[in-house]
């Protein structure tokens, strides 16, 4: 199976600005990239750099204007998954370093102001069985309301509403993760049934690997809508500011976006 994906979106600029984008694909070798296009409008810079922990590309641009960018892409996914419950955390000291930043509090993501929460809610479990336990709390005492948060919400403004879009939801879930002292970070992807469809955002939680070779990252979705074996990856990072699909340096007008993931045979 693959999925195909088609994504348009717009934005103006009324003088030169520099934005950061981040919006296609990334070639893992949990994923195939079988084709792709992409069409930006002419600007006066260009560039491709590394995102980050050097998944996916970041394209810089320097733009006057209106911006237009349009990208299809099949992706061949072939993730293999494992229930959450059979997985056991590592011990701090066993993380290799370059998970250790996930553990650390982030912009959005106040893991210190929850710690002696996840101790009372989800007393008695550890390790994949505490993740799951988060997630399902999470679907259970959240409301998903589009409109409901906005660029400067936070995982603790998200908690206090108990409501949010699945920003909000994977930052709560990274935030409850990293005050279980398990490593988790942000992921932009697209994914087959998102409803309303649009870039979304699940978590990666690092746990230790079934076959005993060390850990092993593994997505979660708090909003329950990704059919998480067919999501096609973006991008990482310790929140959405690391891994938005655009950050503008300057004023700008977001002007339209428009997004159709479906799966084919």
């Amino acid at each position: 199976m693959s999925v195909k994906i088609h994504t348009q979106f717009g934005f103006t600029c009324k003088q030169p600005t520099s934005a950061l984008l981040q919006f296609e694909v990334a070639s893992l070798p949990e994923q195939d990239v079988l084709s792709a296009r992409c069409d930006i409008t002419d600007t006066a810079h260009f560039a491709r750099i590394a995102a980050q922990d050097n998944i996916g590309e970041r394209i810089w641009l320097n733009a006057e204007g209106q911006v237009r960018v349009e990208y299809e892409a099949e992706v061949a996914p072939h993730r293999q998954l494992c229930p959450l419950d059979t997985l056991d955390a590592l011990l701090p000291h066993d993380l290799p370093g370059e998970t250790v930043q996930y553990l650390m509090d982030s912009r959005y993501c106040r893991a210190d102001e929850f710690q002696s929460l996840v101790e009372a809610e989800f007393s008695g479990t550890e390790g994949g069985a505490r993740i799951a336990a988060i997630r399902d709390w999470i679907s259970d005492h959240f409301d998903y309301v589009p409109g409901s948060s906005n660029a400067t919400t936070t995982a603790t403004d998200s908690f206090v509403k108990r409501q949010g879009i699945c920003r909000d939801y994977a930052h709560v879930l990274v935030t409850l993760a990293r005050a279980s002292t398990i490593p988790a970070r942000y992921v932009a992807c697209y994914a087959p049934g998102v409803d309303p469809q649009d870039f979304h955002a699940i978590a990666q939680v690092f746990l230790a690997d079934p076959e005993g070779t060390g850990g092993t990252w593994q997505p979660v979705d708090a909003t329950g809508m990704a059919d998480l074996a067919n999501a096609a990856l973006i991008g990482v990072g310790r929140d959405a500011a690391d891994v938005s699909f655009v950050t503008s340096f300057g004023a700008m007008q977001f002007d339209y976006s428009k997004i159709a993931v479906n799966t084919c045979d």
